[in-house]
């Protein structure tokens, strides 16, 4: 398993930006919009060797967020993104959002802090039991 990044939700992704970048001199290293799930994902960094710190905009988004909703995840790669979660389930860790795409999953911490699993590389083939698992909960 590998660290990936920490995600937080920003409720203006311009001020956010302005106070990374322009005030803690980081860098933005990739964006990317996701219209069909009216989001931009902006990651910023130290350095390009740096890991980064994942801005998640939501759009449209106009309440404040409140009681740690701003916190999003902690991010890790794996191998195989199908036997790690196999073995998370066997050893009684509930899988909130299986890795239907092959790709990601997330689950909880005893604490509640989100962790998000990402195939490291292109995702795996679309198989089952996974792809007909439901989600569970709050991820």
């Amino acid at each position: 398993m590998k660290y990936l990044h920490t995600m937080i939700r920003v409720q203006n992704l311009d001020s956010a930006l302005d106070f990374f970048i322009n005030k803690l001199d980081m860098k933005e290293v990739r964006r990317k919009d996701v219209p069909e799930g009216k989001f931009t994902l902006v990651f910023v960094a130290a350095d390009e060797n740096d890991l980064p710190l994942e801005l998640t905009y939501n759009w449209g988004t106009t309440e404040p967020y409140s009681g740690g909703e701003n916190f999003g995840h902690v991010a890790y790669g794996v191998d195989n993104i199908y036997e790690f979660c196999e073995k998370l389930m066997n050893n009684g860790v509930t899988i909130l959002r299986p890795p239907r795409d092959g790709r990601m999953a997330f689950i909880r911490s005893p604490d509640q802090i989100s962790i998000e699993l990402l195939q490291i590389g292109e995702p795996l083939p679309i198989q089952e039991p996974w792809a007909s698992m439901k989600n569970q909960g709050k991820w």
